[in-house]
């Protein structure tokens, strides 16, 4: 079995030779490399069409910066493989990992999405991300951020695969929706692993598959004006779009302290007003947000996603 991978790039040329050998590697496994090149005005186009590769590369090119979400949701729409898997550009991935993703995702037809183990590229025996996880103050957690490798070492359950380095099921893709084009960047994978829990489906980490991530090569940093404001509105967006009204209910104390503490501690560090214009922007556009209908086949799983919910919000607690 083979793989579409799919990669957006905007002014990535830099990263690209060794994004690309490291490919190379396992092209055996790859049926094609799908770039959506972001309007961007380095030499990446260049680089692209100049070399060859161990794979057909097939290169999208937009005009202007689309985001992420709907620069994928090209690549999705462009695949010709059964599985997806999304990496951003600033990565090198270990040979075999590819292959080792495949495996797991295939294992089982209710596993939705396998994350590869991310690894700091500048220190490879530090975790990057090895799942993302989501708790009833909207908070995002990157799981094992900072901690050794050896931690980590067996398959588990993650509440969301990061997009950065996931393989997805394409059909299941196409039953529950694909990213959210909306939200340009952020918060986009949360959203799309809570419509598959919402579905019954299972995301997982892969700790055999190992890519190591630069992380922010984009944005630029971890926290800058562009990143809050958009994550703010993102998160506001996700909310909505996913969590029934009992729910929203049952959960509003947990949700406005939530966004009350993130105000505070933007506020010392000096982004306050920009997260406080991303709420805004996310309350104020919310109609033009798709809400994910509620199916009364999934009540249970509505209730599995509040206990997870509550489990992560006591592991948080916790720390």
């Amino acid at each position: 079995m083979k793989v579409s991978v799919v990669t957006p790039n905007y002014n990535g040329e830099r990263f690209l030779k060794t994004f690309l050998e490291s490919l190379n590697e396992d092209s055996e496994y790859i049926g094609e490399v799908i770039i959506i090149d972001n309007g961007s005005s380095d030499s990446s186009i260049d680089y692209l069409k100049n070399n060859k590769f161990n794979f057909p590369l097939v290169l999208i090119e937009n005009k202007e910066n689309v985001g992420f979400s709907p620069a994928v949701n090209q690549g999705i729409r462009k695949a010709k493989n059964s599985l997806i898997f999304s990496i951003n550009n600033d990565t090198e991935i270990k040979k075999g990992s590819i292959k080792k993703l495949i495996d797991l995702i295939t294992s089982s037809d209710d596993i939705f999405s396998v994350q590869a183990k991310m690894l700091q590229y500048n220190n490879k025996d530090l975790i990057d991300d090895v799942g993302d996880e989501y708790n009833l103050l909207a908070w995002t957690k990157k799981v094992g951020e900072n901690h050794k490798s050896s931690e980590y070492v067996e398959v588990r359950d993650i509440f969301s695969s990061c997009a950065g380095a996931a393989m997805y099921n394409k059909s299941i893709l196409e039953e529950i929706g694909l990213f959210d084009d909306n939200f340009f960047a952020y918060m986009e994978d949360v959203d799309l692993a809570i419509r598959s829990r919402i579905n019954g489906y299972r995301n997982l980490l892969c700790p055999e598959a190992i890519v190591y991530h630069i992380g922010s090569a984009t944005s630029g940093s971890r926290y800058n004006e562009f990143k809050v404001k958009l994550a703010a509105r993102n998160n506001v967006w996700v909310v909505y779009k996913n969590i029934p009204i009992p729910l929203k209910i049952l959960n509003f104390v947990f949700l406005f302290l939530g966004f009350l503490i993130k105000y505070i501690f933007f506020c010392k560090k000096g982004f306050g007003k920009t997260y406080m214009a991303g709420l805004c922007e996310g309350l104020s556009t919310r109609s033009k947000i798709d809400k994910v209908k509620f199916e009364s086949k999934n009540t249970k799983n509505y209730f599995k996603l509040e206990f997870r919910l509550v489990i992560n919000t006591i592991k948080f607690l916790k720390r």
